[in-house]
């Protein structure tokens, strides 16, 4: 499965914003592939980020 989807659906599962930390963790990838993929997908619209001090949370922009 693509990475991307992988993301998206991981997020749709989360009740809360999630940290590029949460989403390598439970996507057993990188920070840095996490950040990349995320920061793609803020820019297509399908995801939304706050930063918090030195931390991005992350949210799907997908409405339930």
């Amino acid at each position: 499965m693509e990475i991307n989807q992988r993301i998206l659906e991981y997020l749709a599962k989360q009740e809360w914003p999630v940290t590029t930390k949460m989403v390598r963790v439970a996507l057993d990838v990188s920070w840095s592939t996490a950040q990349t993929h995320l920061y793609r997908l803020e820019s297509e619209g399908k995801v939304r980020v706050r930063r918090i001090g030195r931390h991005y949370l992350w949210v799907t922009a997908i409405e339930r």
